[in-house]
């Protein structure tokens, strides 16, 4: 079922929403909406097809989930956000994200929804790190999450292990402020500094990460570093904006 616009003909069946946002997955996508089903994660299910060229958005079609196509391709952080806005005017309680590329894999999400159970944390970020499978694919980009963790922990006075990770259960207050104000250049790590200063809580649980399905990551050797870098900047550049204390939730820093 394809829904263009976020009220057009759909009510929610769940509480929860699981968001998956797609550029050009249609190799990925069918194994990995098979998975969710088998999973039995009590969440329904929104494919945000990011303007793919390839037959992401037919694949899609053929499978019994929401689809909402973007009008062409604007990036993972407008497409995740896109997810955010839907879940608000949907009303559901709290969303799951997992990559469109298979390294989520779906039985990992009771993991999050589980520890989002029993702690107050705003956010749930499954972490690559500490599930006996660290999935990094070369060196480089093993350094550049390092350099990014300790940036991080040390802005946001929390270890953060695993600051790309894209693997979220999030609350609902929180993913309404995302749905008006999200970093759409580096969305993980870029959402992690903003969530601390706007007074919310987050917290890392362990899960077993896997390699693509197919295809291959934008970010790749020595564009690692740099990426790195250019995170660590727009982050500085973020901190020097004023709070949106209309979303404040508790005190800021």
């Amino acid at each position: 079922m394809e829904h263009l616009t976020p009220l057009e003909g759909m009510i929610p069946k769940q509480k929860g929403l699981l968001i998956i946002p797609c550029y050009n997955e249609s190799e990925s996508i069918p194994t990995l909406l098979d998975e969710v089903s088998r999973a039995k994660t009590g969440l329904d299910v929104l494919v945000i097809n990011d303007g793919s060229t390839d037959r992401t958005a037919d694949v899609v079609r053929a499978m019994d989930v929401a689809l909402l196509n973007l009008p062409c391709n604007l990036g993972v952080g407008h497409a995740v956000q896109a997810g955010f806005q839907y879940g608000v005017e949907m009303g559901y309680d709290f969303i799951v994200r997992i990559d469109g590329d298979g390294q989520h894999p779906p039985g990992e999400i009771s993991k999050l929804i589980e520890m989002a159970d029993k702690t107050s944390a705003d956010l749930i970020v499954g972490s690559r790190f500490g599930a006996g499978n660290e999935m990094i694919s070369t060196r480089l980009r093993y350094v550049g999450i390092l350099l990014l963790s300790w940036f991080l922990s040390a802005i946001c006075k929390g270890r953060i292990s695993d600051p790309t990770s894209g693997f979220w259960c999030i609350r609902r207050d929180l993913f309404s402020y995302f749905a008006k104000e999200f970093p759409t250049d580096y969305p993980e790590p870029e959402a992690l500094a903003i969530l601390r200063r706007q007074g919310y809580a987050y917290a890392e649980i362990p899960v077993t990460f896997r390699a693509r399905e197919a295809g291959e990551s934008s970010i790749k050797s020595w564009g690692t570093l740099y990426f790195a870098f250019k995170v660590g900047l727009a982050i500085v550049v973020d901190r020097l904006r004023p709070v949106n204390k209309v979303y404040a939730k508790r005190s800021v820093t």
